[in-house]
Parts: C-alpha cells; sequence; structure tokens
C-alpha cells in the first residue's frame, strides 16, 4: 500500500496572521492540522505547540512501547499536548485562553487512526460516495443533534464559530478516535474549518470527484477563498493506492 500526501496553508483574504499548523511525519506515519485560537500569537502558539507534543509522543512510542494499542497512543498524545498548551498559557499571560483544534491522523500496519478534538474534519473520499469522519465539537453541531436547530438554520446561526471542546483551553481533555481500514481509491481529507465553513461538503466532494489528484489541495483552498477566503484555510491530502513496487 502507498500513501501520497498533499498539504497546503493560505492566509486567507481577510486575516493578517496564519494561526493554523500542519505537520507531516510520514516516517512515523503521522499527519495533523490544527486551527488555533486565543488573542495576540496565542492560536499560533497553541496550534504549534499541540502538533509538536503529539509528534513528541508519537516518536517515543517506537523506542519505548512499541506494542502499545494505536488508539491510546492518539488518546494519550492529545492529552499530554492539551496538559502542554494549558500550561504554557499560565505560565504567559498574554496568552491566557489560547486553545487549538486538531486533526490527528496516524497510519499503522494499513490502518488509519483519526483523533479529532475541534471543528477541524476529516472527509472519506471513495469511487463509492464521500462522507464526514470526524463529528465537530460546536455549538451549532450540538443544537443540530439536538434538534434545536435545522440545517438551513444552521448556516446563518450566529455563534456558528463557537466550539465546545479545544486542545489547551482546559487541562485535560478527551478526544475522538476512529479507526479505519485503507484501501486502494482512498482519500482521507483533512481541514480547518477555513474549508468547511466556506465550503459546502458537495462542493468538496465534487472538487475531490472531478479534480486530479494533485490538484485537489489547490483548488479547495482556491474555491475558499473565492467565497470570501474569511478565515486561515489549511487542506491535507492523504491518497491511497496499490504498492507496485
Amino acid at each position: 500500500m502507498r500513501v501520497d500526501v498533499w498539504c497546503q496553508t493560505d492566509v486567507g483574504r481577510k486575516r493578517d496572521n496564519n494561526q493554523d499548523t500542519f505537520l507531516l511525519a510520514p516516517d512515523l506515519g503521522l499527519y495533523i492540522v490544527a486551527d488555533g485560537m486565543g488573542g495576540h500569537n496565542g492560536g499560533e502558539v497553541a496550534s504549534a505547540l499541540a502538533s509538536k507534543t503529539v509528534k513528541e509522543v508519537i516518536q517515543e512510542s517506537f523506542s519505548k512501547e512499541s506494542g502499545i494499542d494505536a488508539r491510546e497512543l492518539v488518546s494519550r498524545a492529545y492529552k499530554r499536548a492539551s496538559q502542554r498548551v494549558y500550561d504554557e498559557s499560565q505560565r504567559r499571560s498574554e496568552l491566557r485562553g489560547m486553545g487549538t483544534t486538531m486533526v490527528v491522523t496516524l497510519i499503522r500496519d494499513e490502518h488509519i487512526y483519526i483523533g479529532n478534538v475541534g471543528d477541524s474534519r476529516a472527509y472519506l473520499s471513495t469511487p463509492e460516495g464521500f462522507w464526514q469522519l470526524t463529528e465537530d465539537h460546536s455549538l451549532v453541531n450540538e443544537q443540530l443533534r439536538a434538534g434545536m436547530l435545522t440545517e438551513i438554520q444552521a448556516l446563518n446561526y450566529h455563534a456558528k464559530n463557537v466550539i465546545t471542546r479545544s486542545v489547551g483551553f482546559e487541562s485535560e481533555i478527551n478526544c475522538d478516535v476512529i479507526q479505519k481500514k485503507l484501501k486502494p481509491g482512498d482519500i482521507i481529507l483533512v481541514c480547518s474549518d477555513g474549508l468547511s465553513g466556506l465550503v459546502a461538503d458537495q462542493k468538496i466532494a465534487e472538487i475531490c470527484r472531478k479534480s486530479p489528484t494533485a490538484e485537489i489541495v489547490p483548488n479547495l483552498i482556491n474555491e475558499a477563498n473565492s467565497n470570501g477566503g474569511d478565515d486561515n484555510v489549511t487542506v491535507l491530502l492523504l491518497s491511497v493506492s496499490e504498492d507496485k513496487n
């Protein structure tokens, strides 16, 4: 099995700085997208520190606990990242209240383990269809699930950007972890809400289906910017194919 990777981040059209972070560590099978939040430089500090911490935890597992369950490893990485970001925010007053969303993808033994906290997303695109894999930890999604909003109402909900779970805002966090066996033809798409908040899922699916694989990421970013570019946007794509070597 072969996994090819493309990733790009863009500041968008209305922001002065980019608080998104992505991390690519193919030697570890590790790929991350994080979308930071916080005043001053808090968002970019949080997303970068969380991503760095997750990488450290995964690296440690290779030398110390090679047999650890991958789901448990991802969960452990989130817990340490949240503690570290929180501690840094308490140490530096200008960073108080910072936090980050984060999607972590870890490939082990032809399976992918996807961790999620916040409203960045992971999607699966195959020849058979297109699905959102992660669940948004957001106020609007909670209201949708409770039947308090319709899909139409949610599009213009006044608190659309309020997230209910983030890495580092509190010292302890629980992440969602899902597992999927990879197969040729799978495309795993991970993005910050700078994409999903501006481009409908149907349009994301269409671009994934109609674009050459190497052009999907820039085409999605261009679509987000064409729709206003209100936020930083980061898109990561993992394309699975047969290993012909």
